[in-house]
């Protein structure tokens, strides 16, 4: 689901990775189709991304795969048969591993070499600076782990839209799983960015007016949804119905306890509970 995650944030934020891996900030990018000839390329974990000079190959790894360098290897292979312009292939690997991670493979007669970026020896401030990648901030080096989340939290505070913001927000949560305990995310999260959404805004409203409920309630359903599917994926219409018809103050405890979520097993024993 992570490497999915970080998929996401390259098809939506495509400048901000050539900004970063090519020091390309040309807004001349766009995003290729992950079929190419032969087999398909695994499409839930490969990101493409054409500039005027090159193809930026990305694929996203929680756990390093013995196949990744022969892999490697065969869409190079087949993106250069395609294209017949410069690739540049980069293997990001999200979680702190002990094993030897390849940035080769290599026959007697063939040398084929790619970049390995482990997020855990990054400097978190490069991050900083470009605030789409802010959700690989907290994967980044550090000595203090609880201030390296508040200062993402913070900086994430500061973008001026509020999808954004909020979608930011989504992720940095679930990345930050990875290293992050539980209690840690929600401590900084919950109070500070869950917070600002449309349900709290809504709620938390003194004097809100009956007539205006329903409304409101309609854009706390249907933010919850889109949150769910960021946490757990796509929502069973059963859900949708069950979720739908929940009260006001259903949907505000939901959107507190869905941080907590890991699947829709934890969304059903959730709606079973009521």
């Amino acid at each position: 689901m992570r490497d999915n995650l970080c998929k996401y944030l390259a098809e939506k934020y495509p400048t901000a990775f050539t900004q970063w891996l090519l020091k390309d900030s040309s807004e001349n990018v766009s995003i290729l189709k992950t079929e190419l000839n032969l087999e398909p390329i695994r499409a839930d974990s490969v990101t493409l991304v054409q500039t005027q000079n090159c193809i930026l190959h990305l694929e996203f790894q929680v756990e390093p795969e013995p196949t990744l360098p022969l892999r490697m290897l065969d869409y190079w292979l087949r993106l250069y048969r395609t294209h017949h312009c410069k690739i540049v292939q980069v293997l990001i690997l999200l979680r702190r591993t002990k094993v030897h991670v390849p940035n080769v493979f290599e026959l007697p007669s063939t040398i084929h070499r790619y970049r390995v970026i482990k997020l855990w020896e990054e400097d978190p401030n490069q991050f900083f600076r470009i605030p789409p990648l802010l959700p690989f901030a907290v994967l980044g080096k550090t000595e203090n782990e609880a201030a390296l989340l508040q200062s993402v939290a913070d900086k994430i505070g500061e973008i001026e839209s509020v999808q954004s913001r909020q979608d930011l927000s989504n992720v940095v949560q679930l990345l930050a799983g990875l290293q992050y305990s539980k209690e840690l995310i929600k401590s900084i999260f919950r109070e500070g960015m869950m917070r600002e959404s449309v349900i709290y805004q809504d709620i938390l409203q003194e004097g809100r007016q009956e007539g205006r409920q329903e409304g409101q309630r309609e854009e706390a359903c249907t933010l919850i949804l889109r949150l769910l599917t960021r946490r757990v994926g796509p929502t069973p219409d059963a859900f949708v119905t069950q979720i739908n018809a929940l009260s006001l103050e259903q949907l505000e405890s939901l959107g507190e306890d869905l941080l907590d979520f890991q699947n829709l097993h934890d969304l059903e024993t959730w709606l079973r509970a009521l």
